[in-house]
């Protein structure tokens, strides 16, 4: 059996994602617990700039501020006068998520520890769910982009943070929840991409535009692991602070699709 035949049976492609999620899910259960790496908080790019200690790390989320409060307006003065249900809601909270990252990110990398990387990975995990939730409702059921369905994406973003924080303050931290909620997108887009299934939406976010954002996201993991190495090679940028910029080129991707669809529809 193919993957078109595949794609035009909902019930077994769903099954399919249901089987790669719980996969994933016990994968990390028998793992056991995955402790935050004793150095987390040493990032080799430690220079100030006009006051601002490790300059580079705290200035480079201001690009997340910038895609989210653009996309948060102007999703927003279009869809004004529109029910509050409508279908870019999702997209409208990812975009005020996409703030908060850049206020958090830059708040840690300004004092990093434990306590300010709580308020990090807080909107981190709501991006990360929201943007599941947002891809899910234009490939596979517009029940996605329910308030319930997107309080309960956040409210177990929310819990993944709060297990990691609370481990961690008992002496054995566990990121596997937290990892879970971050990295489970990365294995549900391709798979819903290669299944192929239609669009319950007309003006949906182009597969090739979601490519594009796996393959950005997925070189800002690698920048962020070769954090000292592109410092040392470049004697300019580092590693995580690169990260943070092809981070924000991904959500600025989505972003500016998600508007533009909004124009080319005449919405």
């Amino acid at each position: 059996m193919n993957a078109f035949t595949l794609a035009s049976t909902p019930s077994r492609s769903r099954w399919l994602l249901g089987l790669v999620t719980a996969v994933f899910f016990f994968g990390l259960v028998w793992h056991g617990a995955i402790p935050q790496w004793p150095d987390y908080h040493d990032f080799a790019d430690t220079r100030s700039w006009l006051g601002i200690p490790n300059a580079a790390n705290v200035l480079s989320n201001l690009p997340f501020a910038v895609i989210g409060a653009w996309g948060l307006w102007r999703l927003t003065c279009r869809h004004a006068g529109q029910p509050a249900a409508d279908s870019n809601v999702v997209w409208r909270i990812f975009c005020g998520a996409l703030v908060c990252t850049a206020a958090g990110s830059a708040l840690y990398h300004w004092a990093p520890d434990n306590g300010t990387l709580v308020i990090d990975r807080l909107p981190i995990a709501w991006a990360c769910a929201l943007l599941l939730c947002a891809f899910l409702a234009e490939r596979v059921h517009p029940g996605w982009n329910t308030p319930a369905s997107l309080a309960s994406a956040l409210g177990l973003a929310t819990l993944s943070v709060v297990h990691w924080w609370w481990t961690e303050r008992h002496g054995q931290g566990d990121l596997r929840a937290y990892l879970f909620v971050q990295f489970l997108p990365m294995l549900l887009i391709p798979a819903v991409l290669a299944l192929r299934l239609p669009a319950w939406r007309r003006d949906a976010v182009p597969g090739t535009t979601w490519c594009l954002v796996l393959g950005l996201y997925a070189a800002a993991k690698g920048l962020e692991m070769a954090d000292r190495w592109m410092l040392e090679t470049t004697q300019v940028a580092s590693g995580h602070m690169l990260k943070h910029v092809l981070a924000a080129a991904a959500a600025a991707c989505l972003v500016i699709a998600v508007v533009r669809r909004g124009v080319r529809f005449g919405r």
